[in-house]
């Protein structure tokens, strides 16, 4: 009798720890880049305060668009496929740069090998509970995230830093050139996102592969 009933109680509170979460197949999330600096000669990346990171999801496909004062940076993944496509707008000057999970390995590989220690503390984040994580690099150099568990995306490879959290991180840090910046979502919705979204421009872009794009910016 004792055992039926540990595992009726089991059974409710899978059902139960079910229902809190949602898992995101469709909607848009909303972040905010803060660079926090006390240099009195402000560099490039202090322009990027202010900047939004919009990002799109629909099943596999997903779609970040990064706006700041200098242009915008799309990036289209389809999971399904391995495909991922890097849009950069900045004035004229226009790229259609593809890659395979290979080139989008070795451009996310500072992340390969990030370790997660958790916290107790907490915060509310956009309307949801988030949970404290610390992620290390590698290189010893590490970054503070805050996820909540009540959504689950699937598809995290739009951030590609934070893809094994057991959540989806509403509050991250990264780096550019040694600053740190902060990201936070300020707004989550579940409408529709049209397929043509991530579609791809058919001109006036520039298209080159993952290889001649690093050639490129060396030259």
């Amino acid at each position: 009798m004792k055992k039926r009933l540990l595992g009726t109680s089991f059974i409710l509170l899978s059902v139960i720890f079910g229902f809190s979460q949602k898992k995101i197949t469709e909607g848009t999330i909303v972040y905010n880049l803060t660079v926090n600096s006390d240099d009195p000669n402000p560099k490039m990346i202090d322009g990027l305060d202010g900047a939004t990171n919009t990002v799109y999801i629909k099943g596999k496909l997903s779609r970040t668009e990064f706006v700041s004062i200098y242009g915008v940076q799309s990036t289209i993944i389809d999971k399904k496929s391995g495909n991922i496509t890097l849009l950069k707008e900045f004035g004229e000057k226009k790229y259609m740069i593809s890659l395979n999970p290979t080139d989008w390995l070795e451009m996310n590989r500072q992340y390969d090998s990030v370790t997660f220690s958790y916290d107790n503390e907490t915060k509310s984040i956009a309307g949801y509970n988030c949970k404290k994580a610390v992620g290390k690099l590698k290189t010893g150099e590490s970054f503070t995230v805050y996820y909540t568990t009540d959504l689950v995306p699937e598809n995290q490879e739009f951030q590609y830093s934070n893809r094994s959290l057991p959540g989806l991180a509403l509050q991250y840090e990264t780096t550019y050139n040694g600053k740190k910046a902060v990201y936070t979502a300020s707004s989550i919705n579940f409408n529709p996102v049209p397929i043509a979204k991530f579609d791809l421009p058919k001109n006036g872009f520039r298209v080159m592969s993952y290889e001649e794009s690093k050639k490129a910016v060396s030259n």
